[in-house]
């Protein structure tokens, strides 16, 4: 079966690059309230792309939390392989906003392709690699008929705002989702040709720190010296969080943390990985930061961290205006490892927070979202059915690797449904996923509808 519908994507895949462009036309922002419209957009368009390819009930699911209306979840599945495994497909149709529009070689909703790359807002995280999927069950539907294996398709519209609407789905009605195991294409290969499966990703809690001085803002001359400042208020308090060789402060921070195996460990140190090459192109920076005694694999993919997103507040036009600000806020995230909880770290940095809070400042923490670190077992044959599939791909042994970013809801898939997930992504290291000009490498979004096709196949054959 794979290798007619291997073909038929093939001969399809030309057709299948405009499919992606007019969905990446969609500026489908889902942190943005004006993008509310495009982001339901986006949904209707997976919708018909799951329709056209054959699968059955196919619907939106709407979504929605304590404090607001969410974006809506599209649902899809094929459930006529009789005594064959289920498997759940994920993805997302939402994007990070594409801010700083000068920055972009072209503009963020008009892609266009250079040099055998796809330039876009959502090229890679996640347009282009969830449309992989659909087009692989498009594939396999127009050329055989059936799949090989029973389907589940789930695709959120909030993955880049915390994916609070599927975590609450998940939660109450996760028997809609009941699968063997799920497969996730949301992740990167670890170099270009390297077929690449990710085996962890880091958690997060993503907060913001408000700090409060005088009643109103107030002029520098008149008060300068006496009246509180807010914005110096959160220097001091974020300069305390992290030394300077990177460690985080907080007491009890690690307490708990799991190591990485010494297996692991081996095995990341026989990665083709330039560190020289890695600050000087990925990174672009003089001089790599963190914990020196740790390799900047380790620093990325094992150990938490603490970084500032951004300040609002105060003046910031053109010229000059000498205000003390009111009030002055800092959006911060700590990424976590495996063997801390978001709940209890939140709690650890609230009460520093609080602690060491300078006189005259009324501070707020608050948390925007969280999610749990994972790291998920390789022994079990789904995890050998990717492998087998990119390796035919690709004509190279799959490495594992762990991912630094968070994916909330594989804990949930992990947690909640006790369903076993396989991360199979095709991005590449400078795919500038969150940042612009994004991309996604051509090639490997074919080599990955290719891949899943064969992976589906695999899972169906083993049993």
């Amino acid at each position: 079966m794979s290798e007619v519908a291997v073909g038929f994507a093939k001969e399809n895949g030309e057709r299948f690059v405009e499919e992606l462009k007019e969905l990446l036309r969609i500026p489908s922002v889902s942190t943005a309230p004006e993008h509310v419209g495009d982001v339901r957009a986006a949904a209707e368009f997976v919708k018909v792309g799951l329709e056209t390819a054959g699968m059955e009930n196919v619907r939106l699911i709407e979504t929605s939390t304590k404090t607001r209306k969410g974006h809506p979840l599209v649902y899809a599945e094929w459930l006529h392989a009789a005594g064959k495994p289920t498997v759940l497909l994920y993805g997302h149709y939402d994007v990070q906003p594409a801010e700083p529009l000068d920055e972009w070689k072209s503009p963020p909703f008009e892609p266009e392709i250079r040099d055998g790359n796809i330039y876009a807002r959502g090229a890679v995280d996640d347009k282009g690699q969830m449309w992989m999927h659909v087009k692989a069950l498009e594939s396999l539907l127009k050329t055989d008929g059936k799949l090989p294996v029973n389907v589940r398709v789930i695709v959120e519209g909030e993955e880049e705002v915390g994916g609070e609407g599927i975590a609450a789905f998940v939660r109450e009605h996760g028997d809609q989702l009941k699968a063997d195991a799920a497969l996730v294409s949301d992740t990167e290969m670890f170099a270009p040709e390297l077929p690449t499966l990710c085996v962890g990703l880091r958690g997060m809690i993503y907060t913001e720190l408000e700090a409060k001085g005088a009643a109103t803002d107030l002029h520098s001359g008149m008060y300068g010296g006496a009246a509180p400042n807010p914005f110096v208020a959160l220097a001091q308090m974020i300069a305390q969080l992290k030394r300077e060789d990177g460690h985080i402060a907080i007491p009890g921070f690690y307490d708990g943390i799991e190591e990485p195996t010494k297996a692991e460990l081996e095995a990341w140190r026989s990665l083709p990985f330039d560190e020289e090459e890695y600050r000087k192109h990925e990174v672009g920076s003089t001089e790599l930061t963190g914990e020196t005694m740790f390799s900047v694999l380790e620093r990325t993919w094992s150990r938490p961290t603490m970084d500032v997103h951004g300040m609002p507040g105060g003046f910031i036009g053109a010229g000059a205006k000498t205000v003390i600000p009111a009030k002055a806020t800092a959006k911060i995230s700590f990424r976590l490892v495996p063997g801390m909880k978001p709940e209890e770290t939140f709690a650890k940095y609230k009460k520093f927070v609080e602690e060491i809070c300078p006189k005259g400042i009324q501070v707020k923490v608050t948390m925007i979202h969280s999610g749990e670190p994972i790291v998920v077992s390789t022994d079990n044959e789904y995890v050998r059915a990717a492998t087998d599939a990119m390796a035919k791909v690709f004509g190279k042994e799959t490495v594992f690797v762990r991912g630094g970013g968070s994916i909330p809801i594989v804990g949930d898939f992990v947690r909640e449904l006790g369903t076993p997930t396989v991360m199979m992504g095709f991005g590449l290291p400078d795919d500038n996923l969150h940042a612009p000009n994004e991309k996604f490498h051509l090639a490997n979004f074919h080599r990955g509808i290719e891949s899943i096709v064969r992976f589906l196949d695999g899972v169906g054959a083993g049993r």
